[in-house]
């Protein structure tokens, strides 16, 4: 009998093997299928259609290069007779582009009577159309300026440091708005041609 049951022993033993490779064998499969159904659900593999977008995202510009989204100067040629802007040849290797608003903001200032009034440029190393862009949507830049310019407490504008936070939040705020509107900031500076407190 100590025979016969050794004998059944061994033989559930190797069922049950033969189950548990069963088991690890299915489950692989399953892990695989899911892997390669992950794979072709998100266009990896198979599935010939599968579209590149185009990265149409604005380009830094290098100096000297050309930039086919420029917007053209008012007012026709400049001085020299024309041309391309000569560049340096040291600092910075990409091109700034400047943009001035044309008019002025006035606005008064945090919990105080004063008044503060900004004459305004930006600047970007962007291709052209971000000057584009803060043209086209100067109206709801200017709005969101005012806004940071009220919410100014009168010690800011009185110190450098200061006022390097007030060109950092406007800096800010026009990135915000082109990339609500158009997906895109690029701004890489704001700078006061006029600061007038009253």
């Amino acid at each position: 009998m100590s025979k016969k049951a050794a004998t059944e022993s061994e033989g559930d033993k190797k069922s049950k093997g033969k189950l548990g490779l069963i088991l690890v064998a299915v489950g692989m499969l399953a892990v695989g299928g899911g892997g390669a159904f992950a794979l072709v659900a998100t266009g990896v593999i198979g599935g010939g259609k599968h579209e590149v977008k185009e990265d149409n995202r604005p380009k830094l510009v290098r100096k000297g290069e050309a930039d086919p989204f420029m917007p053209k100067q008012e007012g026709g040629e400049g001085e020299g007779g024309g041309g391309e802007e000569p560049e340096g040849e040291g600092g910075d290797p990409y091109r700034t582009a400047y943009y001035t608003f044309t008019d002025d903001f006035t606005s008064n200032l945090k919990e105080s009577d004063a008044l503060l009034q900004l004459s305004l440029a930006c600047s970007t190393r962007y291709d052209g159309r971000v000057l584009q862009w803060i043209k086209k949507h100067e109206l709801a830049i200017r709005s969101a300026l005012l806004a940071i310019m009220a919410d100014t407490p009168e010690d800011d504008i009185y110190t450098i440091e200061g006022k390097g936070r007030l060109q950092k939040r406007m800096t800010d705020a026009i990135n915000r708005v082109l990339i609500q509107k158009e997906g895109f900031g690029g701004v890489d500076n704001v700078y006061f041609r006029n600061f007038i407190i009253q």
